[in-house]
């Protein structure tokens, strides 16, 4: 994707303004979080600097979740800012039309985008899921540890891999590795599932490998308890949150719970969110062109942040509300993704059409 020289003033200006607005948002909600985690300072380990060390690692979802937001504060306040001093006339006055300096925004949106895209993907659920680990093993003190083998605990002399947890704390794929005091393996048990009930856990589609000297023998259970010193509180630490999962872990959730006969709905919901979260980035780009230009050198830099920040906060909470809206009410995943972002669509395509 070539650039003119204007296209690369364009561009760069949004950019700048873009960046200093997500600054001023994430460190908002920054602070706000920790005022919430600072009500939790005190219980187990947990304390004030661990607090801010969980309340930063949420840092990176909260850039994926507000950038279209600060997209269109930037580009309102770098567009505005260009309007002001004369430039977007000169740019037209000089042959560059309406279309060009649309076309410029949307280019600079389609690297936003992808930035943004790979950021939430990459970066965002993993930083938060340590977060949520870390939080847990301060509050229940109790060691863990998250890989891509699963969910792994210590247990008295036992070491426990949960491969899967599902809503509700179901659990699948359980194993459990048994040692004796010389640090011997001496019994391997899997579980196909295991729920908790009151006091203990209850397994399902168990078979057990114990090992000794003179071999291995094998035995096979449908069911059994099974009582663990793990807490149900610490599986909070990998409870499947849709919102920290990047998109093909959302998808192959949705097919796990589809097999197992639950419903996905929230899942799927937050799937379409997250696909449609940097397609609104480009949207949010595109309405803020034809309000800058309707009122170019009339709007002061504090109206336009102010109109920004309407929009925005409009945007966001309609963005939320359709995902309330289709969870509770099973509402069709993609309406509740993208009818947001249509709406602000059809907003900026009737402002373009009085602009022109």
């Amino acid at each position: 994707m070539r650039l003119t020289l204007l296209e690369r003033y364009i561009g760069s200006t949004m950019l700048k303004a873009t960046g200093m607005a997500l600054v001023v948002l994430v460190v908002l909600l920054v602070f706000f979080g920790l005022m919430d985690e600072a009500e939790d300072v005190g219980r187990g380990d947990y304390s004030l600097f661990d607090a801010f060390l969980v309340t930063v690692s949420s840092a990176p979802r909260y850039v994926f979740e507000v950038f279209p937001v600060a997209a269109l504060i930037g580009s309102l306040l770098g567009l505005g800012a260009m309007g002001m001093h004369g430039e977007l006339i000169a740019m037209r006055g000089a042959g560059f039309s309406l279309r060009q300096i649309v076309m410029a925004v949307l280019k600079t949106g389609v690297l936003m985008m992808l930035l943004v895209f790979l950021f939430g993907e990459l970066v965002a659920p993993a930083s938060e899921q340590w977060g949520v680990q870390y939080r847990a093993e301060k509050m229940q003190k109790q060691v863990t540890l998250k890989t891509r083998y699963g969910f792994w605990a210590r247990d008295g002399a036992a070491f426990i891999n949960i491969r899967d947890v599902l809503p509700g704390g179901r659990l699948q794929d359980i194993y459990i590795y048994e040692f004796d005091q010389a640090r011997r393996l001496t019994l391997v048990t899997r579980a196909e599932s295991a729920e908790h009930q009151r006091d203990h856990w209850q397994m399902h589609g168990i078979s057990q490998s114990q090992i000794s000297e003179s071999g291995i023998s094998e035995r096979k259970l449908d069911q059994a308890r099974w009582d663990s010193m793990l807490d149900p509180g610490l599986l909070s630490a990998v409870l499947v949150r849709p919102s920290m999962l990047p998109v093909y872990e959302l998808y192959r959730y949705m097919r796990a719970m589809h097999a197992n006969g639950q419903s996905a709905t929230d899942f799927e919901v937050a799937f379409w969110v997250k696909l449609a979260t940097p397609f609104a980035t480009l949207v949010m780009l595109f309405i803020s062109v034809p309000f800058v230009l309707a009122h170019q050198r009339f709007v002061s830099m504090g109206q336009r942040m102010f109109l920004g920040a309407i929009l925005g906060m409009a945007f966001f909470t309609l963005s939320r509300g359709m995902s309330y809206v289709g969870v509770v009410y099973e509402i069709s995943p993609i309406l509740s993704g993208l009818v947001p972002m249509a709406a602000f669509l059809a907003i900026g395509l009737y402002m373009m059409r009085r602009v022109h």
